[in-house]
């Protein structure tokens, strides 16, 4: 069936590629609705870039290539390209607990926050609904006055129990002038009907706590958007935009009024990692750490790995049970190994203090920690590396070694000087990708140590066995307090250290210039 869908030919083919398009585009273009619909801009702009790629590569007669290559191009934008455009832009912002969403949003807040009720705590019975003319409608009643109004965003008026209808309960069923809002209208103006205002004329104003209450209250903050202030209308204290996120207080900068919001900071974030302490300290820890382990992990499992390669190149017996056997770690999944090693280095009930005799706190011990998790890393990666020394000593001509022993070589030189030499070249890609990998694996430390330990107790987030990529998701995720921002320019340096040692190794390997 696939091979006759390939070799289709005429207008069957037309009408099936255009049918396949159009479903594509259909799809795209609900994304782009839902996207827009969320205000995610961004999302947007991705959305309708990939929808003239994609259009443009499949109507267009020409660039056959560009059909093939349109649909991993497209997605390697979505899930490679687009997540670190975000990530570079969002390490240029302040954006952090406190600071989280669009300054709007956060104006809107803060004047929420100054809503303040009067003395008496008034609420009122609420019928809530539209007008003749589409806008909102309100029967206010104050029980302990028995004040019956009629309200709209722009005033009130008194009414009599003649413009109502009241249930055998006394709730306001029916008001002249005023269609009720059905329980699905009411669920999507939700947002709209929380921030409705109706002016009672003091300066206080009813504003909906619900379906069927609403409350008296007075607004102690407002916003002069001339000025770009906020004022305090019962102290006169006026708030002016600090640069950083937040309105501050004129005369004392460090009050400062929350929430704030997402504000570009430049290269802030950057400068922090290298030049504030209370940051750069443990940064420079964890980035000691992550290059020792990348290469302790790379090291150990090449050269066990290689090993068993070695080892079992000769024809031995059971050498096929052994090669299955040597493959089992790398068979079961690493999050399941992972969990089953940190139950063995318990210290109550572990396996490895039991056997032993032992009373080791493997995980409360820095280096007893780090040794612990090269060991697992060890375990679950020295299989990769015996399969793939494997499949190098076996692409390695057997005429080399037999050469150098004609010249006099021993075994131990031909393979010091000349195999390990030609491995090193044939596998240095690989390498570099192990070393990569190492140096995000947030999987063994996440689940196996934690990161730990951490001395909590004196405030700190990098723990002793944390790598870069598990101290940005601390910094990001692991607090109360959220520094996503921060967070941002951590992965921005992982990204460059390992972009940049990548490139450097493959230009001294050589191996990009046979491509």
């Amino acid at each position: 069936m696939f091979y006759a869908l390939v070799g289709l030919r005429g207008p069957l083919a037309l009408v099936l590629k255009y049918a396949l398009l159009g479903a594509a585009d259909a799809l795209l273009i609900l994304l782009l609705s839902a996207a827009i619909n969320k205000s995610s801009f961004i999302i947007a702009g991705v959305v309708i870039a990939t929808l003239i790629f994609l259009n443009y590569s499949f109507i267009t007669k020409g660039a056959i290539p560009l059909k093939f290559l349109s649909v991993g191009l497209i997605f390697f934008t979505i899930f490679v390209v687009t997540p670190t455009g975000y990530t570079i832009l969002m390490s240029t912002y302040n954006f952090k607990t406190g600071n989280e969403i669009a300054r709007e949003s956060a104006i809107v807040e803060i004047l929420n926050n100054g809503l303040l009720p009067d003395d008496a705590g008034t609420t009122y019975d609420l019928f809530l609904g539209k007008s003749s003319d589409d806008q909102f409608a309100a029967i206010l009643f104050d029980p302990v006055r028995s004040q019956l109004l009629y309200a709209t965003e722009r005033g009130t008026r008194p009414i009599s129990e003649g413009d109502i209808t009241r249930d055998s309960t006394g709730f306001i069923i029916e008001a002249k002038g005023i269609v009720k809002l059905t329980d699905e209208e009411f669920s999507g103006l939700d947002e709209v009907i929380t921030n409705l205002r109706f002016p009672l004329g003091d300066g206080s104003f009813a504003n909906p706590q619900g379906t069927d209450v609403a409350a008296r209250l007075t607004q102690s903050i407002e916003y002069n958007k001339n000025k770009d202030q906020l004022i305090n209308v019962q102290s006169g204290e006026i708030f002016i935009d600090n640069g950083e996120g937040n309105f501050v207080s004129k005369d004392d900068p460090s009050f400062k009024l929350d929430p704030g919001w997402r504000a570009f900071s430049g290269m802030d974030n950057f400068k922090s990692l290298f030049f504030d302490k209370n940051l750069r300290d443990p940064f420079i820890k964890v980035f000691i750490w992550t290059i020792a382990f990348a290469f302790l992990s790379v090291g150990t499992t090449f050269a066990v790995g290689m090993a068993l390669a070695i080892a079992l190149q000769d024809p031995i017996k059971f050498r096929r049970f052994y090669r299955g056997f040597l493959i089992l770690p790398y068979a079961i999944p690493s999050f399941m190994s992972i969990l089953i090693w940190r139950g063995l280095f318990n210290q109550e009930y572990g396996a490895i203090n039991t056997l032993f005799g032992l009373d080791v706190a493997w995980f409360e011990s820095p280096w007893l920690a780090r040794f612990a998790v090269i060991l697992v890393n060890l375990w679950l990666g020295f299989p990769y590396m015996y399969l793939i020394g494997s499949g190098a000593l076996q692409a390695i001509p057997s005429e080399i070694e037999e050469a150098a022993a004609i010249d006099g070589a021993s075994e131990k030189q031909a393979f010091i000087t000349i195999k390990l030499p030609l491995l090193l070249q044939i596998l240095s890609p690989l390498l570099i990708a192990s070393f990569a990998f190492n140096f995000n694996n947030f999987n063994i430390i996440y689940l196996l140590t934690g990161g730990g330990p951490t001395n909590a107790i004196d405030g700190e987030v990098a723990g002793a066995t944390d790598i870069l990529i598990s101290y940005a998701y601390k910094t990001a995720f692991g607090t109360n307090f959220q520094n996503l921002g921060l967070s941002s320019a951590i992965s921005m340096v992982m990204f460059v250290i390992v972009g940049s040692m990548s490139l450097y190794t493959l230009k001294k390997s050589k191996v990009l210039n046979n491509l």
